[in-house]
């Protein structure tokens, strides 16, 4: 007998998420005896006032052009933005596709969205969705309440994406270009790319920025299968490869570490939040470490403009 097909519409999807959020929030609940919102709340500073210097002040905190009018060092003030704004930056490139079936790389980054979604509904936070490949794929600006939060659930889950090619540094000029005050971004990819190093520094200094980077552990070790066939999902380019040979295996493992480690490394440079995520593995526990570690950081002032 044939194994009937998933259920894949828009009533099935919303069951899945509620009941992984509710999972989540018995988690949170239990370690943190808080609540959800706290990936929400105290995330985003604005500018208030200045004061004169004390003693324990950060000097990153000083107003250096206030200071030099010569009536003493002042310091930046800042208060909690009254409204939290957050982004899904999200990766839909074809090197999502990769993983088995609905536990793809992109199927774990779109369960996390609809996670968010609806606790942002759930908390008054707005939320927008700007999805890319190497161009804009979906954008939906920020709005709030539970009829948003599926609109764009829908958006996510049946968004058929035009161009199989990646470019993260594109993805996060059109994020910079399109948000015009600061805001909690989370951008989710497997960054199989190059070259996003500068445009991801100008993400994390003008926003709160959270990384996800979804991994499937089969791109990790590739099988000796012989001389085979193989076709670059995002070129359309087909080479044949000797798989066997350990040399090529080498390299094989080498660059999949390189790519694995780059990402993590530029983001511990610029104190940015950072999940590294396998698609065979439970990241409920991830995401509730990353709240703990967010409600104990508090809020985070915006970076001076160099």
């Amino acid at each position: 007998m044939s194994t009937p097909a998933p259920d894949t519409s828009l009533q099935a999807i919303l069951r899945r998420l509620r009941q992984l959020e509710i999972r989540i929030r018995k988690v949170v609940d239990a370690q943190l005896q808080g609540d959800f919102h706290s990936v929400f709340k105290g995330t985003g500073l604005e500018f208030d006032d200045v004061r004169q210097y004390q003693y324990g002040d950060e000097v990153r905190a000083i107003d250096w052009a206030v200071s030099a009018k010569g009536h003493g060092t002042f310091v930046k003030t800042y208060k909690e933005e009254r409204e939290q704004s957050v982004v899904l930056l999200l990766d839909v490139s074809r090197s999502q596709q990769v993983g088995a079936e609905g536990r793809r790389k992109l199927d774990v980054a779109r369960e996390i969205c609809g996670i968010l979604a609806l606790s942002a509904a759930r908390q008054d936070a707005q939320l927008g969705v700007l999805a890319f490949s190497d161009q804009k794929e979906l954008f939906l600006p920020a709005g709030k309440g539970i009829r948003h939060a599926y609109a764009l659930i829908k958006a996510i889950f049946g968004l058929q994406p035009q161009s199989p090619g990646t470019n993260v540094a594109a993805g996060i000029r059109q994020a910079l270009g399109l948000l015009k005050r600061r805001s909690l971004v989370l951008l989710l990819s497997d960054f199989i790319d190059t070259d996003y190093e500068r445009e991801l520094t100008m993400l994390a200094r003008k926003h709160d920025l959270i990384v996800v980077q979804l991994l499937d552990r089969r791109e990790q070790e590739f099988p000796p299968l012989g001389i085979v066939p193989l076709r670059d999902q995002e070129t359309g380019r087909t080479v044949w490869v000797n798989t066997s040979s350990k040399a090529w295996r080498d390299r094989y493992r080498a660059t999949y570490e390189q790519n694995r480690e780059q990402i993590g490394q530029i983001c511990r440079r610029h104190r940015t939040s950072f999940l590294s995520i396998a698609t065979d593995v439970d990241y409920l526990p991830q995401l509730v470490s990353l709240f703990r570690l967010r409600q104990r950081r508090g809020p985070t002032p915006q970076a001076p403009a160099a």
